[in-house]
């Protein structure tokens, strides 16, 4: 129920989204080179059921950076300040030099 689910397309491209049906509850987009995933934006439905689903969208980004020994370049707000607030977490994918 409400799984993250990853969509990149031959740009290089992508989205990690959480989907009720056809409806998308959560989003947030990338880009990927062969070293970095940036991050552009986060966006979730303002509902009672999608509370937590930034922190989900998060989480599976930097499993899928982790995974894939990428660097994170946060643009996003959203991911720019989780990474500020909590460097200790992020600390292997942001050197705080790649800001917005």
């Amino acid at each position: 129920m409400n799984e993250v689910q990853l969509s990149i397309n031959e740009q290089q491209e992508g989205m990690f989204f959480i989907k009720n049906g056809d409806d998308i509850l959560g989003e947030m987009v990338f880009s990927l080179s062969p070293t970095h995933l940036t991050v552009y934006h986060t966006e979730v439905a303002q509902m009672p059921e999608t509370k937590g689903f930034a922190g989900k969208l998060l989480d599976a980004m930097v499993d899928y950076a982790r995974n894939h020994a990428l660097k994170v370049i946060p643009l996003c707000p959203y991911v720019h300040l989780q990474f500020k607030r909590h460097p200790e977490k992020f600390a292997d994918l942001w050197d705080g030099d790649e800001e917005a």
